[in-house]
């Protein structure tokens, strides 16, 4: 077991995995108890993030769950009391919750557009909203967003809900760091690019090979520069470095996990 969060208690929510693998909820659960945290895992499937747990537990770490949906205020009230109960302070909120919904301005439903908007920024302000005051009073922490390059640039999917949510999570991001850096609590966010993991598999397979998972990985693969999509582990490994003390002068900032694809300039 590391010690790079030794002491320190983590909110991650999304830690269960959508299907078998993976997820990158999962991946950062699972490394942040490695490093000696004490992981509080929420999601809304409660047999995922128990799965999360066991594997935690099997390898000597501390893990609570609890089932919540942080879209809505009352389960992220409940479930940041519940840490407070269970481990006495909050030291590192990961927000890792997202979905994705096909389609553009024409295609996408109001429905399907409010309901993206509150999975994937809604959720962000609750938990900051509800976490935010128990950093304050204990000094300090850590906040690390989950936002994506579809937020900064066109990848070559019509989401218009997603692309725009995950835009607005790096000026909350934003935001948040500032307003609270003179407290001691910093705020980043990572934007992940193709990165090969279960929700891709449930969410894009149609839109890229007719449902064949397979095939999507063989183009995303070739679509980005360095061969190979990333995997969640390399998603973690980032949350890892900004929730830790070795990224204590560090907030407000966009760190990119793409295997150089922004850099391309041609989009997919």
């Amino acid at each position: 077991m590391g010690e790079r969060l030794k002491g320190k208690v983590a909110i991650v929510t999304g830690a269960g995995s959508i299907g078998p693998g993976w997820g990158n909820g999962k991946a950062t659960a699972v490394l942040f108890a490695r490093e000696g945290a004490k992981v509080f895992a929420v999601d809304r499937d409660f047999k995922a993030a128990e799965e999360t747990r066991d594997l935690i537990v099997r390898e000597g770490g501390d893990c609570a769950v609890q089932e919540g949906d942080v879209s809505k205020a009352t389960d992220v009230e409940t479930l940041v009391h519940r840490c407070m109960e269970t481990y006495g302070r909050i030291d590192i909120l990961h927000n890792n919750v997202g979905i994705v919904e096909i389609g553009g301005p024409v295609e996408t439903s109001e429905e399907s557009w409010d309901r993206v908007h509150a999975v994937n920024l809604k959720s962000i302000f609750l938990t900051c909203k509800y976490v935010i005051p128990h950093m304050e009073r204990q000094g300090g922490g850590a906040i690390v967003n989950i936002s994506s390059v579809s937020g900064i640039r066109w990848l070559g999917i019509p989401y218009i809900s997603y692309s725009a949510t995950k835009a607005g999570v790096l000026q909350l991001t934003q935001a948040v760091a500032m307003q609270y850096a003179s407290k001691n609590i910093r705020c980043n966010c990572i934007l992940p690019g193709f990165i090969n993991t279960p929700m891709v598999h449930k969410s894009l397979a149609d839109v890229y090979a007719g449902g064949d998972i397979q095939k999507m990985i063989e183009i995303r693969n070739r679509q980005c520069p360095m061969g190979k999509m990333g995997d969640a582990w390399d998603v973690a490994y980032a949350a890892l470095f900004l929730a830790s003390d070795e990224a204590k002068y560090i907030t407000g900032i966009q760190l990119i996990v793409d295997g150089g694809l922004t850099c391309t300039s041609v989009s997919p």
